[in-house]
C-alpha cells in the first residue's frame, strides 16, 4: 500500500486535483466547491471518484448535509495545502523576476515582536526594495506554527516558547525582551506612584493565554507576595482586544515592553511604575528546517537580524517614576 501511495503522490495527483481537494476541505460541499472551481457539480464528484480510485481511500464522506474528510482525507487535504502553497510561492517568485520585482514574503508575528522588531526591519527591507511585497499575519503560536509548517507562512516571528520546540523547526534567538505591567491613561492606579500588590490583585485584567510563559510569570509574581493572582480575567493573544479591554472596562495588562513603551508613546497605555523581575523566553524565528527560502525571505530575516541587534544593544529604561522593588 505504502508503495502504491508514493506513487499517486508523485505522479498521479494534478494540480487540479489538489485545488479540488482544498476547496472541498474549505467549502465542506460540493455544490459550492464546484461554484468556486467554476466547475459542474458532477465534474466535481467525478474528479473526486478518480481522486479516491487512486488511493484506493475514501477521503470525503457524503452525506445531505455535505462532505466530511475522513481522517484519510484530513491527512491528504494537509498534502495538498502544502504543495499548493509551494507552487504559489515559486509562481509568485519566477513572476517577480521577470517584472524586475522582489518578490514576496509571508510572516507570522506574535505582538512582542511587532513594534520594536518587525516594522522597523519591514521598514529597512523596504527601502532596499520597495516593491516586495510583505505579508503579515499577527497571532499566536497555536495559530501561526501550524500554517507555517503548511508552508503558508515563510517565517514565524516572537517569543521562543520551549513547548512547542519540535524537530522540524529551526529556531533562532534574537534577544531577551522584558515585561511591563500597563493600564489605561485614566485608570485609578495608573494616576499615582507604585500601586500595592494587594490592589493590583483585586483589579481586572487582561492577560497573556494560559499556554503563554508570561501568564505563568503574572501568576509568580502574585505569589511572591502572598496573593492569589487576578480572578476578574479576560485571556487574549489579540493586541487590539486587550487595548479595548484596558480602556474600556478598565483593565490592567502584561505586555512586552517594547510593546508597552510604543503604546505610551502613542498615549494608548501607561506603563506603571512597578519592576518585574522575571526572565522569559528570548524573542526569535523560526522556520521549517531544510525548507528552502525565498530570497525575499532571507532578505527579510538579515533585516530582523540587524533590527534585533540595535533593539538588543539599547540601554534598559527603568520603569517611568520610580520602581518598587
Amino acid at each position: 500500500m505504502t508503495t502504491s501511495i508514493d506513487r499517486v503522490l508523485r505522479s498521479n495527483l494534478k494540480l487540479r486535483h489538489l485545488q479540488l481537494l482544498v476547496a472541498l476541505d474549505q467549502f465542506r460541499h460540493l455544490g459550492r466547491a464546484a461554484e468556486f472551481l467554476s466547475l459542474t457539480q458532477p465534474a466535481v464528484s467525478k474528479t473526486l471518484a478518480e481522486i479516491e480510485r487512486m488511493f484506493d481511500l475514501e477521503l470525503f464522506t457524503r452525506s445531505t448535509r455535505g462532505t466530511e474528510p475522513t481522517a484519510y482525507g484530513q491527512t491528504v487535504v494537509r498534502f495538498a495545502r502544502s504543495v499548493l502553497a509551494d507552487y504559489e510561492r515559486t509562481r509568485d517568485e519566477i513572476a517577480a523576476v521577470a517584472s524586475g520585482a522582489a518578490g514576496r514574503v509571508s510572516v507570522g508575528a506574535m505582538v512582542v515582536a511587532v513594534p520594536g522588531l518587525l516594522t522597523p526591519a519591514i521598514q529597512a527591507l523596504k527601502a532596499r526594495s520597495a516593491q516586495t511585497t510583505v505579508m503579515v499575519e499577527e497571532g499566536d503560536l497555536t495559530r501561526l506554527l501550524p500554517r507555517l509548517r503548511l508552508g503558508e507562512l515563510d517565517l514565524f516571528v516572537g517569543r521562543l516558547e520551549p513547548g512547542y520546540a519540535a524537530p522540524d523547526l529551526e529556531t533562532e534567538p534574537l534577544y531577551a525582551e522584558p515585561m511591563a505591567l500597563v493600564a489605561g491613561p485614566a485608570h485609578p492606579l495608573a494616576q499615582g506612584g507604585p500601586p500595592a500588590w494587594g490592589d493590583l490583585a483585586a483589579a481586572a485584567w487582561v492577560v497573556p493565554p494560559p499556554w503563554a510563559s508570561s501568564r505563568v510569570k503574572l501568576h509568580q509574581l502574585f505569589y511572591a507576595q502572598g496573593l492569589n493572582p487576578p480572578t476578574d480575567v479576560v485571556e487574549t493573544a489579540s493586541f487590539l482586544v486587550a487595548l479595548s479591554q484596558m480602556r474600556q472596562r478598565p483593565a490592567l495588562g502584561f505586555w512586552a515592553r517594547s510593546v508597552a513603551e510604543h503604546a505610551q508613546a502613542e498615549g494608548f497605555v501607561r506603563m506603571l511604575p512597578l519592576e518585574v523581575p522575571i526572565e522569559l523566553p528570548p524573542v526569535g524565528l523560526i522556520t521549517v528546517r531544510g525548507r528552502l527560502r525565498t530570497p525575499a525571505a532571507e532578505q527579510l530575516m538579515a533585516c530582523l537580524r540587524e533590527r534585533a541587534a540595535a533593539h538588543a544593544a539599547r540601554p534598559c529604561q527603568p520603569p517611568p517614576d520610580h520602581a518598587l522593588q
